[in-house]
């Protein structure tokens, strides 16, 4: 469950790898991955908890899910138990109750304790996770890098564009999330680049245990850039810490000045900030000095660079701060992979 909003209670996630099948529309079960199966130890980590579930469908998909908290089962016997969702399920660890055996605050009658207990496990759950994936990815020499915006601010666009512009230069992986659809890993996999869709359901980020089922999937090489693009949303992707080494938050010029203020967990937690769509600013009262204090408002520290995916605009001076955070991260890769 999201401990901001709690979009995700009850919703399920499927991880579709598209870097296996020549056409991933027809083919999906073959690719798709439980959520049990993605936190398990091919990267060596340990079980994320008892509260996912998967489920296979009549047509061969497989979809996960996770439930938040729910009532006390009617079930006498901890193996088999019902949940608030119109389905059960037999468990095969005996006196695994995941719904309530490790959340003893649930029991609490105080409803504020509760809230505050519920959403301190959940996120250290997940920054264990967390901590987990950037231990891989140090190890691999890969550096990972969150993606973070609202919805159309063009983070596939720049994207698409920059897995095109530095195919020769740098190996790519990328995990896209979104709530549903494959469209925009469609619109990765046509450049060659491998790309697993992690589809959330309701949920309206990516959390640490999705990264880890998306690499799985992928094993992306020694010494590449992981693309990780988060879910549309410019409040909740802030708070999950996925094992990343950079966060980059990218706002257009089509939604005004202050985006920065309005939202600033998400800017302040940014170590670049992108102003996109600068080809449009001649059609729009945009004030760009003023967008570019808005975020030096929340984060003094953070880098800004403008930059236009579709005349080009700006994007040699992304392709250089991507190029060096990535020779900082594996310098060895980086003598091999030199033009």
């Amino acid at each position: 469950m999201c401990v901001t909003c709690g979009c995700d209670e009850g919703a399920s996630v499927t991880i579709t790898n598209l870097s296996h099948s020549e056409r991933p529309q027809s083919n999906l079960s073959q690719n798709k991955l439980t959520q049990s199966e993605a936190i398990d130890p091919a990267l060596g980590h340990s079980p994320i908890g008892s509260d996912w579930h998967s489920h296979q469908h009549p047509d061969g998909s497989v979809v996960v899910h996770r439930h938040g908290p729910a009532a006390p089962s009617p079930s006498p016997s901890p193996a088999h138990h019902h949940h608030s969702h119109p389905h059960h399920h037999d468990h095969p660890q005996a006196g695994l109750d995941h719904h309530l055996a490790d959340r003893p605050s649930l029991t609490a009658t105080d409803p504020v304790t509760q809230t505050l207990h519920l959403e301190a496990r959940l996120l250290d759950k997940n920054n264990q996770l967390a901590a987990a994936n950037r231990q891989w990815f140090q190890t691999q020499g890969i550096w990972a890098l969150n993606l973070m915006s609202g919805p159309g601010a063009g983070k596939t666009t720049l994207l698409v564009k920059t897995l095109t512009d530095l195919a020769d230069r740098v190996s790519f992986a990328v995990i896209e999330g979104d709530q549903a659809t494959l469209n925009d890993a469609e619109r990765v996999r046509a450049t060659g680049c491998p790309v697993v869709q992690v589809n959330t359901g309701t949920g309206c980020h990516l959390d640490a245990a999705m990264v880890q089922g998306g690499c799985q999937q992928l094993q992306p090489p020694p010494g590449s850039i992981l693309a990780i693009e988060n879910v549309g949303n410019l409040v909740c992707p802030a708070l999950f810490d996925l094992g990343e080494a950079s966060r980059v938050g990218i706002f257009s010029v089509t939604e005004g000045e202050d985006k920065p203020l309005k939202y600033p967990h998400l800017f302040r937690a940014c170590d670049l900030v992108l102003l996109s769509k600068i080809d449009l600013l001649p059609y729009l009262p945009f004030d760009l000095d003023r967008a570019i204090a808005a975020v030096k408002q929340v984060n003094p520290k953070a880098r800004i660079l403008p930059l236009s995916s579709l005349t080009g605009e700006g994007l040699a001076d992304w392709y250089d701060w991507l190029l060096a955070q990535r020779d900082r991260a594996c310098p060895v890769a980086t003598a091999d992979l030199a033009p």
